[in-house]
């Protein structure tokens, strides 16, 4: 045995988690700008999510697949959207706003952009599942994939996410026809899936995931709004990579000194 000391312990997969993922604050003030990361690196974001700390406008969430000025709205059952105002770039070290008054960039109130990194681009098809996807952009190192694909509402359709290991949580987007936006959480399994726009209990539903859990290679689609026919579908998947992030669980007990969940790393983002 050696002794318990960080020069003891295996070297993380990850050893700058800045050059995959980082939160980034800022104060709007109404005018065309970059907003620049300001970690220890820098990358060009695939994903960007947004939210005014100030007020109450919706979270906004853009990403390459979908292109600049086109975003989605989590807290909503919304479509696809568009707002020349809005997101502008995917820059090398951050992104390019407009004036962006409405949740973007509005003079003297405060913002968050969490923002990762997938493939580094829109990437292209994924061939490997009964559907082709569209386009997929993967980042196997941090475990973040992002796809989209047109769907056909037949439970069991799969279609390939790139990762090399199985998601743990997903978020399925139909872009158009304002469907609610479906998760897959791997502690509940392929038997539930939660919409994350309502206060609702997860569903049982299999025309969600169609009972069954990811794999290494597929994910597979019920027949309701996680595979909507003839709909543009988007879809994030996330797998734990050991020193960088961790999905998981843990039990409440409703008082002050509460549980504590072990992570492998400490958190720059907790959803």
């Amino acid at each position: 045995y050696v002794a318990l000391a960080t020069s003891n312990l295996p070297a993380p997969a990850i050893k700058d988690g800045t050059a995959h993922f980082q939160p980034t604050l800022y104060t709007g003030d109404g005018s065309v700008r970059n907003i620049d990361q300001t970690g220890n690196s820098t990358f060009q974001p695939d994903m960007v999510w947004i939210k005014n700390r100030s007020a109450t406008d919706s979270h906004s969430v853009f990403d390459a697949i979908l292109g600049v000025t086109n975003y989605w709205i989590p807290d909503t059952a919304s479509v696809e959207t568009t707002n020349a105002d809005s997101l502008t770039s995917f820059d090398s070290d951050g992104f390019g706003l407009g004036t962006g008054a409405g949740g973007w960039n509005d003079n003297t109130e405060d913002f968050v952009a969490w923002q990762w990194l997938a493939g580094g681009g829109a990437g292209s098809s994924n061939e490997e599942g009964s559907i082709n996807t569209i386009t997929t952009t993967v980042n196997t190192a941090a475990g973040i994939s992002i796809s989209t694909f047109t769907g056909n509402a037949t439970g069991g359709a799969t279609i390939g996410h790139g990762l090399g290991a199985a998601p743990e949580f997903m978020i399925a987007k139909s872009t158009t026809g304002g469907h609610p936006n479906i998760v897959y959480w791997k502690n509940l399994g392929g038997h539930y899936g939660t919409d994350m726009d309502l206060l609702t209990a997860p569903s049982d539903l299999a025309t969600y995931w169609n009972d069954v859990d990811p794999t290494s290679s597929l994910i597979t689609l019920g027949s309701g709004a996680t595979n909507t026919s003839s709909v543009k579908m988007l879809i994030y998947a996330f797998t734990s990579i050991e020193g960088f992030s961790k999905i998981g669980s843990y039990t409440g007990n409703g008082v002050t000194d509460g549980p504590v969940t072990y992570t492998g790393v400490k958190p720059a983002y907790v959803m």
